[in-house]
């Protein structure tokens, strides 16, 4: 039951909620949510049915969400941010070549008067 904790804490996690928000939507006191997502506490059917609609998934895929999706989605997500390094690093590129023409035009101005 340990890893159908961490399963309902990361989920918890995604939607940005706190314990205090989970137990509440869950009808439940914090400490009883925190031994849920510690393992410490078995969950009933009704209570799995119950916390599978509130993060969106069915009881099987709250059983079965296994580690690759969650290393697929943060594989995904890390190449959006690799992809927008790049283009923020093309971007300090062009800048550096505006002020490099931009010294250059200054420089022969001087020259020239």
């Amino acid at each position: 039951m340990k890893t159908l904790g961490k399963k309902i804490r990361l989920l918890r996690h995604q939607k940005g909620w706190s314990q205090e928000d989970v137990a509440k939507r869950l009808d439940i006191s914090i400490p009883a949510f925190s031994k849920i997502e510690t393992g410490i506490t078995d969950i009933n059917l009704s209570r799995l049915e119950q916390i599978a609609v509130l993060f969106e998934k069915s009881v099987i895929q709250l059983l079965t969400f296994s580690d690759s999706e969650q290393d697929q989605k943060f594989i995904n997500e890390m190449d959006i941010i690799n992809k927008k390094l790049i283009d923020r690093e093309s971007e300090v590129i062009d800048l550096q070549k505006k002020v490099i023409e931009l010294f250059e035009e200054l420089r022969q101005t001087k020259i020239m008067a």
